[in-house]
């Protein structure tokens, strides 16, 4: 009778405990990969507001440059919490589960993608996170210990640095970038900004930080149809990628050693997505080089709206000249919250801390 009575309280408490009660919030920040409808009221060309973009989102064209969810999203469903919603679109008080910052086209430096219009850029989307977040908290905490205490069990997820290459360093004819940096001193050049934006989101509250490396930007359609270059990428592009990704982990590592109480994570997805690109079947992938939606300029841009794309998007790896499918970025997602893609702890154990 005593062994039933223990079974049924243990039974009665897994019920009725909460898997993450200490992850109040899931704060996003970075660009075109992160953004869910910021850009939908900005006034600019980088927009994806429209069909066929949100085809198999049930909110339908929300403003996510895909055909579904993103990272972020799965990130928020393991979590337990609502989608962050969009910055932009609040009307009255921030919602304390999160929101989004992320701004399509923008980049770390301040002039990317600024030829296409208004965008957010990083430091930018710092600031709207101090100008709501941080005068809300005090309506809701009684005191700084436990605006301290929510902050530092807040997840910030952050995808940003891609523009910079495409919307900038490789656009010479808009861009003098690639005059004045080689290749090394411009990721440092990335790196060294981005690691002042981390140390404000630090003085600022946040603890938990998730910064995922720039992918395979050799491999997008928007860069393999307009670069000459033999195989299925173009690897000098993608050799970019590998040298800002190997300052971004030594400066995170760096950031983690000296800011007290603090976890950087590394989202490893550059060689994982890589990995689907050439072996596409080992992910359910059948077409890893074509948008699977019809694109303006021959496959290398944005969705034609209105124009129904491929039936099979979860066999596609590439939505759009750009972004990836909801299946690609479900499987960087899924590894990062409880496989090998997140250092040095995936979401799973960094939640526990």
């Amino acid at each position: 009778m005593i062994l039933i009575l223990i079974m049924f309280f243990l039974y009665i408490s897994s019920v009725n405990s909460d898997p993450f009660p200490a992850v109040p919030a899931l704060y996003v920040f970075g660009d075109s990969l992160f953004d869910n409808g910021n850009n939908n009221l900005l006034p600019t060309l980088a927009k994806a507001d429209f069909s066929p973009y949100g085809m198999n989102f049930d909110g339908g064209a929300t403003g996510r440059f895909t055909d579904g969810k993103t990272i972020p999203d799965f990130i928020a469903e393991f979590l337990g919490l609502p989608f962050s919603p969009p910055y932009l679109s609040m009307r009255s008080s921030p919602k304390l589960t999160g929101l989004n910052f992320a701004s399509a086209s923008c980049g770390i430096l301040p002039e990317t993608g600024n030829y296409l219009g208004k965008c957010l850029n990083f430091a930018e989307q710092i600031d709207s996170f101090n100008n709501t977040i941080k005068p809300e908290l005090p309506k809701h905490y009684k005191t700084s210990s436990e605006v301290s205490d929510y902050l530092s069990k807040s997840l910030f997820v952050i995808a940003i640095g891609s523009n910079d290459y495409i919307n900038n360093y490789l656009d010479p004819g808009l861009y003098d970038t690639s005059k004045h940096y080689d290749p090394l001193s411009f990721a440092r050049l990335l790196i060294g900004n981005l690691s002042l934006q981390f140390q404000r989101l630090y003085k600022l509250g946040a603890r938990k930080v998730i910064m995922f490396e720039i992918g395979h930007i050799g491999c997008i359609p928007s860069v393999t149809r307009q670069f000459s270059h033999s195989g299925q990428c173009v690897e000098d592009v993608n050799q970019l990628a590998v040298i800002f990704n190997d300052e971004l982990a030594t400066m995170l590592k760096n950031l983690t050693s000296t800011l007290k109480d603090s976890e950087f994570i590394l989202g490893q997805g550059h060689m994982l997505s890589y990995d689907a690109i050439i072996n596409p079947s080992n992910y359910g992938l059948e077409d890893s080089s074509n948008p699977c939606c019809i694109t303006w300029a021959n496959g290398t841009s944005a969705c034609i709206p209105g124009l129904a794309p491929c039936k099979d998007p979860e066999k596609h790896y590439f939505w759009d000249g750009y972004h990836l499918t909801e299946a690609v970025y479900k499987v960087i997602g899924t590894r990062c919250i409880n496989g090998t893609v997140c250092v040095p702890k995936n979401i799973k154990d960094l939640v526990q801390i």
